[in-house]
């Protein structure tokens, strides 16, 4: 049975993605400037990456993101996307988000992942090979300081916890919502089925991704059931990369040199993912599924389709990017706020009913106009203008 949320959650997943060669310090403004732009538009929430190299995802610590908006955002929730926990020790980590949770009343989300490039891995002196199973070690440690049930003591090989246990008690109970990230691999929902923390799906849009999405859901389903936890469609998001226009040729045309240089000359070039040709044009990420270009009504389209392969989720994150010019970008997210979101949020319908039944009953609701307005007129002894009674009738027909 496909299931489908009263209210589905909309926003993004801010890596973020900058071409190099530019100002990183307007580039960091414009991710703030695009995060104040969703709130004021009514998205529900931002996860904000972290990352250390290669050039292009220029955010080491989205705990300052976060905290730099807690009081210039006024709704939308901000999560780290994600905090890479083998790069921290883990009570550093949960004493910075449990302070966030209170800086922004609540609004803070704690997204979690072994760290993407490994490129930062390899700075640190970590084994790639490690950084799931260190991973797992941290959530573990960070889930009993927030619960915050007794003093942690834990000793792995890379971190220590002693009497371990945090200042302050959390602002939101019984704690601030995890979400573990899912790539490829079962380890991310295995995660989240384990601790009963909400799923991340960052990679849907790769080649491949989207048709192995409900197998993800079964497998952490299938941790659930073992570990005695619960899991809620509601908290999983499935990452897409997005941009909308008035009509599909322009939506194309506008991202079409920045969807290249995202693709060849960052994944490409610079991660070696995909040979450093043009070999992915964004005519074919739009046919195999990997990126939503195109007006409202093909994203809700797709996000149909959506429903029906997974069985059904709890909020659609677009993959920010900067593909098109910052103009384009702030009215692509202005469409998906006027006609996509109210589409799955359920807000379409009540006015679309109320409008369709006044229309289907307007005779009998509108048919007393003539009738009152000349009442009006004989209860002021004043005789009807010229004309107007003619007017009246054709009014009331």
């Amino acid at each position: 049975m496909t299931y489908r949320p009263d209210r589905m959650s909309f926003g993004i997943f801010l890596a973020p993605f900058h071409k190099t060669g530019q100002n990183p310090t307007l580039a960091l403004d414009r991710d703030m400037a695009l995060i104040e732009h969703l709130d004021r538009l009514g998205f529900d929430e931002v996860w904000i990456g972290e990352h250390h190299s290669a050039g292009w995802e220029l955010i080491a610590d989205p705990g300052l993101v976060i905290a730099a908006l807690a009081n210039r955002a006024r709704t939308i929730r901000l999560g780290t996307g994600v905090t890479s926990l083998p790069y921290h020790h883990p009570l550093i980590v949960a004493d910075r988000m449990v302070q966030l949770d209170h800086m922004t009343r609540g609004r803070a989300m704690f997204g979690v992942g072994p760290g993407a490039l490994t490129s930062d891995a390899y700075m640190l002196g970590i084994d790639a090979t490690k950084q799931r199973e260190m991973m797992m070690e941290s959530l573990e440690a960070i889930v009993a300081l927030l619960k915050a049930e007794e003093p942690v003591n834990m000793t792995t090989d890379w971190f220590t916890l002693r009497d371990a246990r945090l200042q302050i008690a959390s602002y939101t109970r019984p704690h601030l919502p995890i979400a573990v990230a899912h790539g490829f691999s079962p380890a991310g929902p295995m995660a989240a089925g384990q601790f009963g923390a909400g799923l991340l799906s960052m990679a849907a849009f790769q080649p491949g991704a989207l048709v192995a999405l409900p197998e993800a859901w079964n497998w952490a389903m299938e941790q659930s059931q073992l570990h005695g936890t619960s899991l809620s469609r509601d908290d999983w998001r499935l990452v897409i990369p997005v941009h909308l226009a008035e009509s599909r040729e322009r939506a194309i045309d506008e991202v079409r040199e920045g969807s290249h240089a995202y693709n060849v000359e960052y994944f490409g070039e610079t991660l070696g993912r995909t040979p450093s040709s043009d070999t992915e044009s964004i005519e074919s990420m739009i046919e195999r599924g990997g990126a939503i270009v195109g007006t409202p009504d093909d994203a809700i389209e797709f996000i149909e389709g959506l429903i029906d392969l997974t069985g059904g989720f709890g909020g659609f994150m677009g993959l920010a990017h900067e593909w098109a010019e910052p103009e384009a970008t702030f009215r692509s997210y202005e469409l998906w706020a006027r006609f996509v979101m109210p589409h799955f949020q359920n807000m379409i319908q009540t006015t679309q009913a109320g409008r369709d039944w006044v229309s289907s009953h307007r005779d009998d609701i509108f048919s007393p106009r003539a009738a009152v307005t000349r009442k009006a007129f004989d209860d002021a002894n004043v005789e009807l203008p010229e004309g107007m009674e003619n007017q009246m009738q054709r009014g009331k027909n």
